[in-house]
């Protein structure tokens, strides 16, 4: 365990907010809201007048749900630095969700945006002493006194408190252990089933310990967070390694459309750039595949010598398009097509794939751009952080992926049952993924154990490899894989109706197009993974907020 102070989660804070108190921390995007890391510590001591009068006490929960922005990061970081454990809700939950997560919780505290408060109210949720406005402060609902925690009377407190100011010298936060616990996630899976994953302290400052020391964020750093900043992947780098480091964080609170962050990439010229799989592959199919299908390239593409010319103008573009001064492109969420995959690393984007899940807050493997990333490949574990082993693998060296570490989760919330078969006897965390390490430590993943599915002689399917090439096919947006119960295969195709009907392809056409690309497919594919039908949904599937398909909710579908 990390115990020496440099590495303690708190004190990371403490550091950075002091040494970078005039510089930038976080800009609401789209806005003209920008806070220095000083602003930023006023509004953590603020918040932490207003837990003292609200009787908030070490280790009570406090509840946070709401679109990015730099009140919910303020939140964050007042909860953890004031020895309160954070609770992050989706703001993509429901509202009968989110009351659950509330209640079994327990937490005292509810921040959230108006928007988000539609269908809530206090009764559904009696253990909450408050609920607080995330757009402005106000108190929405409450079991309290409003005179003792509305945003005037908390100034007034504040002045009393500090009157002289508050600067730099006077931000110290209470010590902290590692061992502690920081937050709560209730995770949004693909099995429909939602966990609180209980993360100690020392799990966050595992992530923001590797990504400092790596070089993945600086003070000069600059990025873009898409992500919600309640799913641990955008947490952990654009949020909590990027304040840690004195970096500057901008914060999209709209839905991020490939539109919408082109322009942001382009305004913010971002240092370092996160994203999921889904938001990279649609930018390479409108800016790339045209490019390189039209006869010129696609032929010059084929000549050695000359392919290393087109490949560096498109690299360049594609560069361009991101703002031109990224270091690296960090992948992760989900599986990357490995078409995609593979034309990046061909034209040397400079881009590595990691792998990690909530509840390792999140990052398992991952190696640096720099550091030489291997194609198809989640990169090598963290090194003195995480381990990681395949456990019962086959001929091939696939199993089922188990780590350990720094960055391991406690156990799920109230849920021993749950935290008991999340673990095996000896202390390894199940990832429930399929994955093989080669001979130089790189870990690849081939699946999830419970979307595997078996042939009719017991051969190991991988619907996820299949997708990847239906993916890649004209007029496909997205697909899902599923196995009747005569064990033949059916894809559920969602077409691209964009690119449907700049062709002008009428319905018959398209469904003539879909049978040829069932075709394509399958002269790609073993005899035992052929599709045997193809069938039309009319829109995109149902997601979770890191854009992975909830399967579950289309298993009865074949």
């Amino acid at each position: 365990m990390m115990h020496e102070e440099q590495y303690n989660f708190v004190k990371y804070f403490e550091r950075s907010i002091k040494e970078n108190w005039d510089r930038p921390a976080v800009t609401d995007y789209g806005t003209n809201v920008t806070l220095t890391y000083g602003q930023l510590a006023i509004n953590i001591e603020k918040l932490h007048i207003l837990f003292k009068e609200c009787g908030i006490k070490k280790n009570d929960k406090i509840a946070v749900m709401g679109k990015n922005n730099s009140n919910w990061i303020a939140v964050y970081l007042a909860t953890v630095t004031y020895g309160a454990v954070i609770v992050p809700i989706l703001q993509d939950f429901r509202a009968n969700d989110a009351i659950h997560i509330v209640n079994h919780s327990g937490s005292k505290l509810l921040f959230i945006s108006d928007i988000n408060w539609e269908g809530i109210d206090l009764d559904q949720i009696p253990k909450v002493l408050a609920a607080v406005s995330l757009n402005d402060w106000h108190p929405i609902s409450l079991a309290l006194d409003p005179t003792k925690i509305n945003y005037e009377s908390i100034a007034q407190r504040f002045k009393q408190k500090h009157p002289d100011g508050y600067w730099a010298k006077d931000v110290h936060f209470d010590e902290r252990s590692n061992e502690e616990v920081g937050s709560i996630n209730y995770t949004s899976g693909t099995t429909g089933f939602s966990k609180g994953v209980i993360m100690p302290l020392n799990g966050l400052a595992g992530n923001v310990r590797y990504a400092i020391e790596h070089n993945l964020v600086c003070p000069q750093s600059r990025q873009v967070a898409f992500l919600p900043m309640a799913h641990a992947y955008g947490c952990a780098f654009d949020f909590l390694a990027c304040l840690a480091a004195g970096g500057h964080t901008y914060l999209i609170g709209r839905t991020p459309s490939p539109k919408i962050l082109l322009k942001a990439f382009a305004e913010t010229k971002p240092t370092v750039i996160l994203s999921v799989p889904l938001i990279l592959e649609k930018i390479y199919k409108k800016m790339i595949v045209p490019q390189i299908q039209k006869p010129p390239v696609s032929w010059v593409l084929k000549v050695p010598f000359l392919d290393e010319v087109v490949c560096a103008k498109i690299r360049e573009e594609l560069i361009q398009a991101f703002g031109g001064e990224f270091q690296q492109m960090i992948i992760g969420g989900a599986p990357l097509n490995p078409e995609v995959e593979a034309f990046l690393y061909r034209i040397k984007f400079p881009m590595s794939v990691g792998y990690g899940m909530t509840e390792c807050a999140p990052l398992i493997t991952f190696t640096p751009y720099a550091e030489g990333s291997k194609l198809y490949s989640c990169g090598r574990p963290l090194p003195g952080i995480m381990e990681v082993k395949i456990l019962n693998p086959n001929e091939q060296g696939i199993g089922e992926v188990v780590v350990r570490g720094e960055n391991t989760m406690l156990g799920y919330y109230k849920n021993p049952q749950a935290t008991k078969e999340a673990f095996t006897e000896d202390g390894w965390l199940r990832t429930g993924d399929l994955g093989l390490v080669d001979a130089d430590g790189f870990l690849f993943i081939k699946g999830r154990c419970k979307t595997m599915l078996l042939g009719p002689s017991g051969q190991n399917i991988y619907p996820e490899e299949i997708e990847a090439k239906i993916n890649n096919m004209p007029y496909v947006l997205e697909s899902l894989v599923l196995q009747q119960e005569d064990n033949r295969l059916v894809a559920l195709i969602c077409p691209d109706y964009n690119e449907v009907d700049a062709d002008g392809l009428t319905p018959e056409q398209l469904v003539e197009q879909l049978e040829e690309t069932r075709k394509q497919v399958n002269s790609e594919l073993a005899a035992y993974e052929q599709i045997s039908l193809v069938k039309l949904y009319p829109h995109e599937f149902e997601k979770t907020p890191k854009k992975s398909i909830k399967r579950f909710l289309y298993s009865n579908m074949a």
